[in-house]
């Protein structure tokens, strides 16, 4: 195994392990937030108005958390893929680079 796999290797753990932390970070949250929206509800003994407040507030919070976590997440993976493409492509450019020099100094046309 060449030092270039074990790096894709570990980059692929790491992300893996960032997704779910990541993850776990945003349904702790909404989490969270459900049971502080539930006990306030319990707490306000029927008063329509501001039960309606409170759970619009925190479908907001919930919607805003979850929309943001995976937003980020899919510009991280369309940048870690765009960053993957470039490097094959160099990759590809400098093999043809010294194929072409072999070419030309081997006397070939």
């Amino acid at each position: 195994m060449g030092q270039d796999e074990a790096r894709g290797i570990r980059d692929t753990d790491l992300e893996k392990i960032r997704a779910r932390y990541g993850l776990l970070a945003v349904v702790g949250s909404n989490i969270a937030i459900t049971a502080v929206a539930i006990f306030g509800v319990w707490q306000l003994n029927g008063d329509r108005a501001v039960i309606v407040g409170v759970l619009t507030s925190a479908f907001t919070a919930m919607a805003g958390l979850t929309t943001a976590y995976l937003g980020i997440k899919a510009v991280s993976n369309t940048a870690q893929s765009m960053s993957k493409e470039a490097g094959r492509q160099q990759d590809v450019d400098r093999q043809q680079q010294q194929d072409a020099g072999t070419k030309s100094g081997t006397g070939q046309q």
